[in-house]
């Protein structure tokens, strides 16, 4: 199906980070601090669309759906850089499920040539947006000099 297709139908809308989503499960049953056990969406990303570099206070469980593979890039928090490709390849070395552990602080790009990737993302506990956080390019690049080139593409420049 075209990513067009998959946006309609699955009712996504744009993501602050890149992409579209849509969130699809919540935990009835609460923290101690009122935020759901977990929660789940739907994701797509296009290859000129990416999720630029954010950092969530959540596990997040990524699972493939759909289209091209989807790279994940972290950045973790001793420095060390880590990617993960999330897709159909496993002869080649992608994954059907992989996790970002909280606070790491990661991207995710579609690298293919197909023009779209459409995964299912799990938060534990729930993903919320007052937790969510955006980098630009000068503030990671000022923690991890190492990876400057890595972040000079998937960082904004600057936050709208």
């Amino acid at each position: 199906m075209h990513k067009d297709k998959w946006i309609e139908k699955l009712e996504l809308m744009p993501h602050p980070e890149g992409g579209y989503y849509k969130e699809t499960f919540k935990s009835n049953q609460t923290l101690s601090d009122n935020n759901a056990i977990y929660t789940s969406i739907y994701f797509l990303l296009e290859k000129h669309n990416i999720s630029h570099f954010h950092r969530i206070e959540s596990d997040e469980v990524w699972y493939y759906h759909a289209g091209q593979s989807l790279t994940v890039h972290m950045i973790h928090p001793d420095g060390q850089y880590e990617k993960v490709k999330v897709g159909p390849n496993v002869e080649t070395g992608d994954v059907l499920q992989a996790i970002v552990p909280k606070g790491t602080i990661f991207a995710s790009t579609v690298e293919g040539e197909n023009d779209y990737a459409l995964v299912g993302c799990m938060c534990a506990p729930g993903f919320q947006f007052e937790k969510f956080e955006l980098f630009t390019q000068a503030e990671l690049i000022k923690l991890y000099p190492q990876h400057e080139d890595i972040i000079r593409k998937y960082a904004f420049e600057v936050i709208h």
